[in-house]
């Protein structure tokens, strides 16, 4: 059992803080924004929760984050009431926000600079996948830290792998995020095909997804598409500040994602839709609307 603070009971954080307390057994205090959602938290799960993440992270072996950009990730660990200015030496911070490798590794220099460990290990998998506790975590960070903190990362993962350096987490996730964002299109353009083709969606899925067509997206996302509902998934909003990342990291390495780029235009019309917390498969929405 370790002593561990968790910083974000969002969508994500709120259940994978349960499982490093149900699973792990550690010794757990919460800090969020909104006061009222960590004392739900303890209400739930036991544990304790603090005014600040610095005292939340007082006296803590490892420390996670969870929030929502480079900005929130900087005011919890770097601000004048973060994470940092209260972490003694040898502990480690396992940030699992979706951010830019730029600020994983500012961070990790700043918390090297006081001896503890960082690794940014941002996660995929979904609500679903952080309410069962099988999300896929990529991670970033010196070997010796990663294998300290894996056995606590494991409460709330069905795959951790450490994927290079610091920040080689966070390009990962832009690689996945790049990779989803091509096949969420092919899925809305499939079915608004489908559809408009008078074919029955449901034998049309059963059929191809035992194929090479076959994906995750497909399997779990086909029939809520095919009745219009898009109430089940990662928001619109932040796919496209997910997107905004990858593009900007594309700009400084020179890729070149010319399909990713049109997804995030794509969104960018779901959003004037109204859609902004609707689930990423909405781009079928926008096909609709025409």
């Amino acid at each position: 059992m370790a002593k561990v603070a968790f910083i974000g009971l969002g969508v994500m954080g709120y259940p994978m803080a349960g499982h490093l307390k149900a699973k792990g057994g550690h010794d757990l205090t919460v800090y969020n924004r909104t006061l009222t959602k960590a004392e739900g938290w303890v209400a739930q799960h036991g544990g304790n929760h603090a005014p600040t993440p610095a005292e939340a992270a007082r006296d803590a072996d490892f420390v996670f984050t969870c929030v929502g950009n480079d900005d929130d990730l900087r005011q919890v660990t770097t601000g004048k009431d973060g994470v940092l200015a209260t972490m003694k030496p040898g502990a480690i911070l396992i940030d699992n926000t979706t951010a830019s490798a730029e600020v994983a590794r500012e961070i990790a220099e700043i918390a090297g600079a006081k001896s503890i460990g960082f690794i940014d290990a941002p996660v995929s998998g979904g609500q679903a996948g952080a309410e069962n506790g099988v999300l896929t975590v990529m991670c970033g960070g010196a070997a010796e830290t990663f294998e300290k903190a894996r056995p606590v990362i494991d409460c709330y993962a069905r795959m951790v792998g450490l994927m290079g350096p610091v920040g080689a987490g966070q390009l990962t996730k832009m690689v996945n995020q790049i990779c989803i964002a091509g096949l969420v299109q092919g899925l809305a353009e499939g079915i608004h095909f489908g559809k408009k083709a008078g074919l029955d969606i449901e034998k049309v899925v059963d059929v191809i997804s035992k194929g090479a067509a076959g994906s995750w997206q497909m399997e779990n996302r086909h029939k809520t598409m095919n009745r219009g509902e898009y109430e089940f998934g990662f928001a619109v909003d932040w796919m496209r500040k997910d997107l905004d990342i990858v593009l900007s990291e594309a700009r400084r390495n020179g890729a070149t994602l010319p399909v990713t780029a049109l997804v995030d235009q794509f969104y960018g019309e779901v959003q004037k839709l109204g859609g902004q917390r609707w689930d990423t498969s909405s781009l079928l929405a926008r096909l609709q609307a025409k």
